[in-house]
């Protein structure tokens, strides 16, 4: 087996042993990072907490979005994405008022936040 350098990066070191390794030593080496790998996917995440950004007085709508992306930066924005243009497009093609939009925006983004917390592990 070749010397390894205190140096090198843990990816170079774990290359170098598995090229040492027999083809079935590697087959187990494998199977015990898959393992590893599929420990990790499974433990239980915590969901962070929302980053309250107070909403000012007067806000347009797009900057709501800004605001509320900011405080839930765990949510995924493709999910979101629906319901948010939905409202979007009440407020620029239905004149729906920039104050009840935001109420909602800040309705949907807190409902898909306690869904995210309520998702089984």
């Amino acid at each position: 087996m070749p010397p390894h350098s205190a140096h090198a990066s843990p990816e170079r070191r774990l290359r170098s042993l598995y090229r040492g390794l027999s083809a079935a030593d590697r087959e187990t080496l494998l199977a015990f990072a898959e393992f590893l790998a599929g420990r990790a996917a499974a433990a239980p995440t915590s969901v962070p907490a929302p980053e309250p950004i107070p909403r000012p007085e007067e806000e347009s709508v797009i900057r709501a979005m800004k605001r509320l992306s900011a405080t839930y930066p765990m949510l995924d924005k493709a999910c979101l994405l629906n319901e948010t243009s939905q409202l979007m497009t009440q407020h620029v093609m239905q004149g729906r008022a920039a104050v009840e939009v935001i109420d909602e925006l800040e309705a949907v983004f807190a409902r898909h936040y306690q869904r995210l917390c309520e998702a089984p592990e």
